[in-house]
């Protein structure tokens, strides 16, 4: 039976926690405290054990929310797909689950508790009485070659690429602070296609960039034009095995010179090179399916210690749906409106 002991986050061994052939990103040092600055939550870090033999480690933030107190690992609106576990081969991680489960409800006092793991099966969760939903998501195998990857695409994906190319579309790394004001300028003209609003705010963005850009486990880039223009810009995070799509934005008045594709191309390449194995593309949507990805899910666990928290969750979430598409309603009916 494992038993979970929280240990100190500051100075934890991080050399020895990356060291772990199932670490995502997401799981890294500075990747926490960027959600902990920006959901005003604290991390928690814990050492799981059997007997005496340390076995692994979990990663969560707590919080609270509506007056209740929460451990994610990760929840809805962090734009962090998961986190989860780091274990030892050979461990379950439905043990590790219910021991994570044992110290939420006692040790941390929370009443509701969210764990996503891309190692999980539902069956883990089930075992336990959780609630199974699930992260859903494509995903690249960057194990292959330029050739094959770029040959799986859809044939108009590929004359995309090569459109940008000979459109004089360029692709910079970028380092800077200012990047994130960018990205989110054209992330709002995105949104305003669709009659919404961004999800998050520009400081998000921000936070992020300040975190992780000096870690080197991010890339930023930039597309310009020939007239060296900003058209496009793109995020994605990566450590170990896995990198990720977190976020893509262009001018719409600029698309027709196709830089989003050329965007991705850059980036599988980039990761490839640096021996990444998986590429996730953050998320559904059907458009990703033209670069030749292929379904992927990863179970999502949530369980609360009273019925009445659940439907407080399932209810702020709608909550928070509807007040985005009010908000891109407004922003486009004020500027729909006609001068006075």
């Amino acid at each position: 039976m494992l038993k979970c002991h929280i240990i100190d986050f500051e100075s934890a061994d991080w050399r020895k926690l990356d060291a772990f052939a199932d670490r995502t990103v997401f799981q890294t040092r500075e990747w926490v405290r960027f959600v902990s600055e920006c959901q005003k939550a604290k991390p928690v870090l814990a050492e799981l054990r059997e007997g005496r033999e340390v076995v692994g480690y979990f990663t969560g933030l707590t919080f609270a929310k509506f007056g209740v107190r929460v451990l994610g690992s990760s929840f809805p609106g962090w734009t962090t797909p998961y986190m989860g576990f780091n274990l030892v081969p050979g461990v379950s991680r439905s043990a590790a689950l219910a021991a994570v489960e044992e110290i939420a409800w006692g040790t941390l006092k929370c009443l509701h508790m969210e764990v996503s793991d891309p190692g999980f099966v539902v069956e883990d969760g089930q075992a336990l009485g959780f609630t199974c939903d699930s992260y859903t998501s494509y995903r690249t195998d960057l194990r292959k070659s330029e050739e094959e990857i770029f040959n799986g695409m859809e044939s108009a994906c590929r004359r995309c690429v090569r459109k940008a190319e000979k459109s004089g579309v360029t692709i910079e790394e970028a380092h800077d602070l200012g990047f994130a004001d960018e990205y989110y300028e054209q992330l709002k003209d995105v949104f305003a296609k669709q009659g919404l609003v961004p999800t998050y705010g520009v400081d998000r963005v921000r936070a992020l960039v300040k975190h992780m850009a000096p870690t080197g486990r991010v890339l930023l880039v930039r597309a310009r034009d020939a007239q060296n223009k900003c058209i496009a810009t793109g995020i994605f995070p990566g450590f170990n095995k896995i990198a990720e799509f977190w976020g893509n934005a262009s001018f719409r008045s600029s698309q027709l010179l196709r830089p989003n594709e050329y965007i991705q191309w850059y980036v599988m390449r980039y990761w490839k090179a640096r021996g990444v194995e998986v590429y996730d593309w953050g998320g559904g949507g059907t458009y990703k399916e033209k670069y030749g990805c292929v379904p992927h899910s990863v179970p999502w666990f949530t369980k609360s210690r009273y019925q009445v928290v659940s439907k407080l969750r399932d209810e702020a979430k709608k909550m928070f749906d509807r007040k985005q598409r009010f908000l891109g309603w407004l922003k486009k009916s004020r500027h729909e409106s006609p001068p006075e």
